[in-house]
């Protein structure tokens, strides 16, 4: 009974603590929450960034490239950062390796400005690029391809600063806080591979329109607007940020879940379903009562406290590939991150699962187009669904005694016509760097309730899950 009492104060003081940073009220169109539309940077067509000059297979490769960078810059940071028990030499608390895989629009201001910002479940704030003196544009959206928005603080009714003397700005866990000369809270957020964002943290109405294919039955799509949301006023960036702003999906404090629970009736608790790159029919991001993951053979793990405040990190039990039951890590804990395209694994876990997956493989092994991706095989005689067939599953074994179930279509993708690569990836500094990228994701609903620290994993298809509209397209 004290052990949940404990639980109890906890969780108490965690929404007391986001209730006291958002300081929101909010006006919600349905009491079941919202669906947002995620949108892939390379293969929807509704993206700034897709190429339509590239096929199917060199996005997936421009993906997985990513995530090999992403690989290493975990094992710059990590080996930066060693013995120090801390992330020292101004690297930030939250460590997600931009460029990300999935935008979302979002209303920043009254009026509203439509800014379309990547997603992120690795990081908690919400910041937008906004001119840096209320009239001129971001310095570096008149340099980059594709063109994209900028907020004008000075344009909105609704815009106001955090003083740099408040316990939101204490409160915020990135590389630092200042205060200028008009006592505005001033932040800069750094991230692994050199890439940075700075400007003031503020507050603004944020306003969200339901997805098309999120309210069955709906005559007028809904929408949920929160006044005084605590983001970023981003007026400098470096390094890989190409979208308009980012929306932190993490577990701290400033993130979305966070500061929507905080604000409204709909908890904190959001759910996803991506679904494969070659699926003509768009993801979804849903928040609230839409976001409980009820599908038969659901999972449930509980989120542990990660060394990073908003990593989303859940602990394996076991990993088993047909009978055999591969040598887990001594702190087998995974980030669940939709940014990462590939699974990056450290070498105790990853060679022997290679060893048994290619020891099933009967097919002819190929060069691969990338050298940091180095397992692939010839499937051109036989076809992608029956080279699903052959490739064992792997039933991963999560804390609590859920399983989750990775098919072909979670640990291999093909990155050439004919050629399947094997979507798993070391990451070469500590078991603290694992990450369950998107591929290992697609066509599950994974949800997070953050007020009962869970997490929970149905296998579905995501494709056919939500009716969306005829017109509806990547």
């Amino acid at each position: 009974m004290t052990g949940v009492a404990s639980h109890a104060v906890l969780l108490a003081g965690v929404v007391l603590l986001a209730a006291q940073l958002c300081g929101c009220t909010a006006y919600v169109g349905r009491g079941d929450g919202f669906s947002v539309e995620l949108i892939h940077r390379d293969h929807s067509v509704k993206s700034p960034f897709h190429d339509p000059s590239l096929t199917p297979h060199d996005r997936m490769l421009a993906a997985a490239r990513r995530s090999t960078g992403r690989a290493a810059a975990l094992a710059r940071s990590y080996a930066a950062t060693a013995g120090t028990g801390s992330p020292g030499g101004g690297v930030a608390e939250v460590i997600s390796i931009p460029p990300f895989d999935f935008l979302m629009y979002i209303n920043i201001g009254l009026p509203p400005t439509r800014m379309l910002a990547f997603a992120d479940t690795g990081s908690d704030l919400l910041w937008v690029k906004c001119s840096s003196d209320g009239t001129a544009d971001h310095p570096e959206a008149a340099r980059r391809a594709p063109p994209r928005v900028v907020f004008n603080p000075s344009k909105s009714s609704t815009f106001g600063r955090v003083d740099c003397h408040s316990g939101t700005c204490h409160a915020f866990t990135g590389t630092g806080v200042s205060c200028d000369a008009k006592s505005n809270c001033k932040y800069v957020y750094s991230y692994s591979d050199g890439s940075e964002t700075s400007g003031v943290l503020s507050t603004e109405t944020l306003t969200f329109d339901d997805a098309p294919g999120g309210c069955v039955g709906c005559r007028d799509r809904p929408q949920l607007q929160v006044a005084r949301f605590n983001l970023g006023c981003s007026t400098s960036t470096k390094g890989s940020f190409t979208g308009d702003g980012l929306v932190g999906l993490g577990d701290g404090n400033f993130s979305l879940a966070n500061q929507l629970g905080a604000a409204t009736s709909i908890g904190r608790r959001f759910s996803y379903c991506l679904v494969p790159s070659f699926v003509n029919t768009p993801s979804i991001l849903n928040l609230g009562a839409r976001a409980a993951v009820t599908e038969p053979g659901a999972a449930t793990t509980p989120l542990l406290h990660s060394d990073v405040d908003a990593y989303l990190t859940i602990a394996l039990e076991s990993v088993r590939i047909g009978v055999r039951s591969l040598p887990l890590p001594r702190r087998a804990r995974i980030v669940v991150d939709s940014g990462t395209t590939l699974t990056l694994l450290v070498k105790e876990l990853l060679d022997p699962m290679v060893e048994e997956l290619t020891r099933s493989i009967k097919l002819r092994r190929v060069k691969s187009p990338d050298k940091g991706i180095p397992i692939c095989y010839d499937v051109s005689r036989v076809g992608e669904t029956a080279f699903g067939k052959i490739v064992p599953e792997v039933k991963l074994g999560l804390r609590g005694g859920g399983v989750v179930t990775l098919k072909a279509e979670n640990t291999f993708v093909m990155l050439r016509e004919g050629t399947m690569c094997m979507a798993l990836v070391e990451v070469t500094k500590g078991d603290q760097g694992m990450v369950l990228g998107s591929v290992a994701q697609q066509n599950m609903h994974i949800g997070f309730d953050l007020d009962r620290r869970t997490a929970t994993f149905a296998s579905v298809d995501c494709a056919t899950s939500y009716p969306w509209p005829a017109d509806s397209s990547l």
